[in-house]
């Protein structure tokens, strides 16, 4: 049997033409001659491509058959073909910095006909008119669902907490570009085409140029690890009130669009949009609260309510298409009024995302790329792209300086002007959604949507590596002025910050607070810092409870209630030492040492506290490295931190509240491990401050290079110095050793550590982490350790699950001043910095 089709262009959903170019082969490579057919546009010649259908799956090659033949074989090559193109350019593309969206774009235009899309046996092998068709509906499904999960991530709060900066930045930014762009329309108006020519189509045009979409500017921040800097959440907050205002533009030109037919086309329009986001405000959202409601505390969504929404998601594509709104406008919708965060929020995140963004959206960018080509550029020549040309780069450029300048008159810093200026200027999957439904509207043709996507690529692809070339987000951490325990005034008061996970570490914690020994003349500042994982909203909070309402921040955050309890039981009973402030943030793991660091800079804090925890399966410990990615939380803030700081590991859990149990009669005993050098002394210094506590025993051990083999004289006079002030002042103090240890190498270290273990039981071990220390005490020990990066080489042997005499590890690190050059550079970011001096 034999089924004869007409040549469909893939973009027209009224009307059939011909392709441009004959990429598509029948499959059985049979013809017909071209044939007329009347449409109420007019009378077209138009190609019938005739082919035998095809069966979806074969008995397999063994019989004979190439797989390549039927429909299902040839879909799933296309999406593996896809997916793995793309993996391959985002690992050349890593070191430039590049964003994802870059290497996914570049991928598609590599299948498409400019490139692989070129050889006539490649297309109709790969890519036949069946699959074409698979491509652009899963496509549009695709960018469907990803606006639906961008829409769920983002939190419209965020605009009343916007600032009148944040909202002047966003309006000069929008208004500036919108006129110059339709300035620039006027002029070139006569040598535009007829459609293009139209008010609405250059209303459509100038407004997209405007506005800032969220969902890219989130995607790249995310990726530059930036969410948490002060130029990343200014640039989302303003990216909001964007959108906000640049939707609304988009909607009136889309109805003087829709008008240009008849009056009761813009009429009907309006009404169907009206009534669809009246609905959604008030049913749907009602329904979503009551899910929420209905959700036990601490429990992810029921599946059977995310498959709904999900199913939610189509019928909202479905309604906006048949009142003739833009498909993703309704997908978008629903995610919005979708409230952000746990439980809702994040369970729809967590349980879709990942399908979305690496099984689906391929198909949304094999899609674009099969449809750019650029020799249909070539042969539209420069007098039909010249005036969308213009348009567009007066659009970028006006958005990039009238950004610039409108920071810049706000007071910012040049250098932050200028990233924010950079990012705001960003396109991404949203450019490309409006790019398909200008085609569709047959506001641009084929050339004109292949020279919009080329210049997304090329501005996206260069303004991404400037931005991590000209913005630094640690930069402000690193200070000149020395924040430290051992140079904090005697009779003054100590800033500490405490950095919580969850509930189970918050013990500890206190326990450390207490044995820290605050009195009346040398107070403690306790900065208390819940850190929660940014899921299922798009950007980070930083709360200061003091201007939050309890009830709100307790079902934000379960743990909260518990957390600040204890906190607060423990500062009730010494109110007049300790002087508490409590905070919360939710942020990306990966940028959570930014809050930290921030916080501790504004606190003015001299040490911060972090729990390194060890889970335990069975008799097996595995370390957690709290903040995720290349690098644990602990490792970033070690090396950005304006101040010192502690990572303590809890190993036994032996501590618990309450703490006038804990520790009334009771008789700790701690140990120092003094090997030299600043992170030792601040040790020292710290563990000076617990000797005060009728409660401690304090024995403090210094280890000596035996005939003084690889001592630096400087840091030995240093040495010498701390411990004789702290020998002198504890001198009468019976609850104070003070031995000296001789060694030769690391293996006379481990031998004397041992050796103390045998002499008495020690709850809380305290080691400096490594700056300083000879070489010589720790030779041949270095191929032991597992986590050196964030303990030290001692500082994780005694943590190790073979070391069984602590029940608690204190690795503490002297702050590091800016000239020292401590800070954290990924690969990829100096690979641009050398490439561009």
């Amino acid at each position: 049997m034999v089924r004869v089709f007409p040549g469909r262009d893939l973009f027209t959903p009224h009307g059939w033409r011909g392709h441009p170019r004959d990429y598509h082969q029948p499959a059985m490579e049979i013809y017909e001659g071209a044939k007329f057919q009347t449409f109420s546009r007019g009378t077209a010649a138009l190609p019938l491509v005739c082919m035998r259908p095809h069966e979806t799956h074969s008995f397999g090659i063994f019989y004979g058959q190439n797989p390549m033949k039927f429909s299902f074989n040839v879909v799933l090559a296309d999406l593996i073909l896809v997916i793995l193109i793309t993996r391959t350019v985002r690992f050349l593309l890593r070191p430039l910095r590049e964003p994802r969206f870059i290497s996914e774009l570049i991928g598609g235009i590599i299948i498409g006909p400019s490139l692989l899309g070129q050889s006539k046996s490649f297309s109709h092998i790969v890519f036949p008119l069946y699959s074409n068709f698979v491509m652009r509906n899963v496509g549009v499904m695709g960018f469907m669902l990803f606006l639906f999960i961008s829409g769920v991530k983002m939190d419209l709060g965020l605009l009343k907490r916007s600032g009148k900066k944040n909202f002047y930045i966003a309006l000069i930014s929008i208004v500036v570009p919108l006129v110059i762009v339709t300035v620039v329309a006027i002029i070139t108006r006569k040598s535009m085409d007829k459609e293009l020519a139209r008010a609405s189509s250059i209303g459509i045009i100038a407004s997209s140029l405007a506005i800032t979409a969220f969902p890219i500017h989130y995607a790249v921040l995310q990726e530059l690890n930036l969410l948490s800097s002060e130029v990343g959440n200014m640039a989302l907050s303003i990216a909001l009130v964007s959108d906000t205002i640049g939707m609304n533009c988009l909607v009136i030109f889309e109805a003087m669009k829709q008008g240009e037919v008849s009056g009761k086309d813009a009429l009907w329009y309006m009404i169907s949009l009206v009534v669809l986001l009246a609905f959604t405000v008030t049913a749907v959202r009602r329904a979503m609260m009551w899910i929420i409601e209905t959700t036990p505390e601490g429990e992810p969504v029921d599946q059977f309510y995310v498959v709904a929404i999900l199913l939610g998601v189509f019928v909202m594509g479905f309604l906006t298409d048949m009142f003739g709104i833009a498909i993703a406008n309704g997908s978008f919708l629903l995610g919005l009024v979708i409230p952000n965060g746990p439980p809702l929020g994040a369970t729809l995140v967590e349980k879709s995302e990942t399908i979305i963004m690496e099984i689906i959206m391929p198909f949304s960018f094999a899609f674009i790329g099969l449809n750019t080509d650029f020799s249909a550029m070539t042969e539209a020549g420069w007098s039909t792209l010249g005036p969308l040309f213009a348009m567009v780069i007066s659009g970028y450029l006006s958005k990039l300086l009238s950004t610039l300048m409108a920071a810049y008159m706000v007071a910012m810093p040049l250098r932050d002007c200028l990233a924010l200026s950079l990012v705001l200027s960003l396109r991404g999957q949203v450019e490309l959604i409006l790019y398909v439904h200008w085609v569709d509207k047959n506001i641009i043709k084929l050339p004109g949507f292949t020279m919009m996507v080329f210049l997304t690529m090329m501005l996206t692809g260069t303004l991404t590596p400037l931005i991590s070339i000209f913005y630094d987000p640690t930069k402000p951490y690193m200070v000149n002025k020395r924040r430290t325990v051992q140079h904090t005034p005697p009779d003054t008061e100590l800033g500490i910050l405490l950095c919580i996970q969850d509930k189970e570490s918050v013990p500890s914690l206190v326990n450390l607070l207490e044995v820290s020994n605050p009195t009346v003349n040398n107070p403690l500042s306790v900065y208390a810092f819940h850190l929660v994982e940014l899921i299922g909203r798009a950007n980070p909070l930083f709360i200061d409870h003091e201007d939050q309402e309890q009830e709100d921040l307790c079902i934000r955050f379960p743990d909260s209630e518990t957390i600040q309890h204890a906190l607060k039981l423990y500062q009730e009973r010494r109110d007049e030492c300790v002087r508490l402030h409590l905070f919360t943030a939710t942020t990306a793991k990966r940028t959570m040492y930014q809050d930290v660091c921030k916080l501790a800079l504004i606190s003015k804090a001299a040490i911060i506290i972090l729990p390194f925890e060890k889970e335990r399966v069975g008799d097996i410990a595995i370390t957690e490295h709290w903040g995720g990615g290349q690098h644990s939380l602990s490792t970033n803030v070690l090396a950005n931190a304006p101040c010192s700081v502690g990572v303590l590991v809890d190993k036994a859990h032996r501590w618990h509240l309450p703490l006038s149990r804990s520790f009334q009669g009771a008789i700790h005993n701690f140990i120092v491990l003094f090997l030299g050098g600043a992170d030792a002394r601040e040790a020292l210094a710290y563990a000076d401050r617990m000797a005060g506590n009728p409660n401690v025993s304090l024995t403090v051990i210094r280890f000596l290079s035996s005939n003084s083999e690889g001592d630096d004289e400087r840091e030995k006079k240093l040495d010498d110095g701390v411990v004789t002030w702290f020998w002198v002042k504890n001198e009468t103090n019976e609850r104070v050793i003070y031995r000296e240890v001789v060694v030769r190498n690391g293996e006379e270290t481990v031998s004397a550590i041992q050796t103390m273990t045998e002499e008495n039981y020690y709850h809380l071990w305290i080691m400096g982490r490594k700056q300083g220390i000879n070489p010589r005490l720790l030779e041949g020990l270095s191929t032991w350790t597992e986590n050196q990066e964030e303990l030290g080489i001692i500082g994780d042997y005694v943590s190790s699950t073979d070391f069984g005499a602590a029940d608690s590890v204190l690795v503490v690190q002297q702050q590091i001043l800016r000239a020292q050059g401590a800070t954290i550079a990924t690969p990829s970011s100096s690979f641009l910095r050398r490439l561009l001096t």
